[in-house]
């Protein structure tokens, strides 16, 4: 059974959306504050991290970089807090994903079933591409031997970019694969800001920006 760790101190929010994803054959692992969340993080193992920021008892996104220093996992925030700056600070605390208050659950859903559908569906094969290695079964990048530590959002937005090496892929479409549906509930700006993050990260110029019609990776891509 895959898992889910959740932090919500809205006792009625955290208890609806515990419900609902337990009701989706997800085992769930809720907490309330940071107390009970840093319990949870030294002794359970999760594939995806949902936390609210604005907590009672401090800031969800102390949490989420405690998560991005022990795991890989998935990390997405909740929150009522929608201005850009919030955006960004949120992504630089090693979010993959952010969505604003209030929200659909059953778009909430939908969103954790794609990922840990996409999780699931991790292929084994090595790629090469220039000094790039990427494992995709351990989901690891490699630069000339060295490990880059990415995001799971970051990872996925790079091996989207180097499947579709060689092709231009426009910000709706990097929307639609990996920010779900149709990008109706994503800041318009989440594709620059996280483009951006990725090509910082990496230290490449692989990542080009063809103005006005989307992005593409530059370099051929070989597997083995």
């Amino acid at each position: 059974m895959s898992g889910i760790f959740l932090l919500e101190d809205d006792k009625n929010l955290n208890r609806g959306i515990s419900m609902t994803l337990r009701k989706e054959g997800y085992s769930v692992f809720s907490a309330q504050s940071i107390a009970e969340a840093e319990k949870i993080i030294d002794e359970e193992t999760f594939e995806l991290a949902i936390c609210d920021i604005t907590l009672q008892d401090g800031s969800g996104m102390d949490i989420g970089r405690r998560i991005r220093e022990k795991s890989s996992c998935y990390l997405m925030y909740l929150t009522a807090m929608d201005k850009e700056i919030d955006i960004v600070s949120g992504y630089d605390s090693g979010a993959d994903d952010y969505m604003t208050k209030p929200f659909s659950l059953m778009v909430l859903v939908s969103k954790v079933n794609a990922i840990m559908n996409r999780i699931k569906g991790t292929k084994e094969k090595v790629l090469i591409s220039g000094e790039f290695e990427i494992r995709t079964e351990e989901m690891q990048v490699y630069k000339n031997g060295e490990q880059i530590n990415l995001s799971r959002k970051e990872y996925q937005l790079l091996r989207y970019l180097v499947d579709n090496a060689g092709h231009i892929v426009s910000k709706e479409k990097i929307l639609e694969h990996i920010w779900e549906i149709d990008g109706q509930f994503i800041d318009d700006n989440t594709v620059t800001v996280n483009i951006s993050r990725l090509k910082s990260r990496l230290e490449t110029d692989c990542i080009s920006n063809v103005r006005g019609l989307g992005y593409i990776w530059t370099e051929k891509v070989t597997g083995k």
